[in-house]
């Protein structure tokens, strides 16, 4: 079967929902049932954040907007709160591709780290506009500050692993589109 750019996008998009469901599959996982002394971080958010801002074609809104609606749901977080933050740091981060395209990867990881202390912050004022019951700040700062620390390493791993590299300018695929 030939390697056309429909089939590309079709399995960098099933990696992209195969390693999300993954991240997913071992939060889930009762691997220690003592209370954690500090958070992980939200590597399907870096993961995520990675994706979009090399490949956005490979994270489409609708994909992400499922697994993240799946897993406000499966953490019992409130439905589609997490899920619409995320959307809105991603069409932001998508809109930037061109952008992106051209930076060193130490810009990438601030414009990153700007939308994952972003979606933190709303994600803070809402629950806490609303009343609910919400980690204590130290614990959601230290959860974010991972998160923003783990991004160097989910972006390689995207690009080792994966191959989810940013096109150079005015890369096209085989049949002239531009990346």
């Amino acid at each position: 079967m030939a390697d056309t750019p429909a089939m590309q996008k079709l399995t960098g998009r099933a990696v992209f929902i195969a390693v999300a469901g993954a991240i997913v599959f071992f939060q889930l996982l009762p691997l220690n049932l003592e209370p954690v002394r500090w958070p992980a971080p939200d590597l399907l958010l870096a993961a995520t954040l990675a994706w979009v801002a090399r490949r956005p074609s490979l994270a489409p809104f609708p994909v992400v907007a499922a697994i993240f609606l799946l897993t406000d749901l499966l953490f019992q977080r409130p439905p589609g709160l997490y899920a619409a933050l995320v959307l809105v740091a991603t069409e932001m981060l998508r809109a930037r591709r061109g952008q992106l395209r051209n930076m060193p990867f130490a810009l990438e990881w601030g414009t990153v780290a700007l939308f994952i202390a972003g979606i933190t912050l709303a994600n803070r004022i809402v629950h806490f506009a609303v009343m609910m019951p919400q980690a204590t700040l130290g614990l959601t700062l230290i959860q974010m500050l991972m998160t923003i620390l783990s991004y160097p390493l989910v972006a390689g791993v995207a690009r080792l692993a994966f191959g989810v590299s940013r096109p150079a300018p005015g890369q096209v695929d085989s049949l002239g589109h531009r990346l």
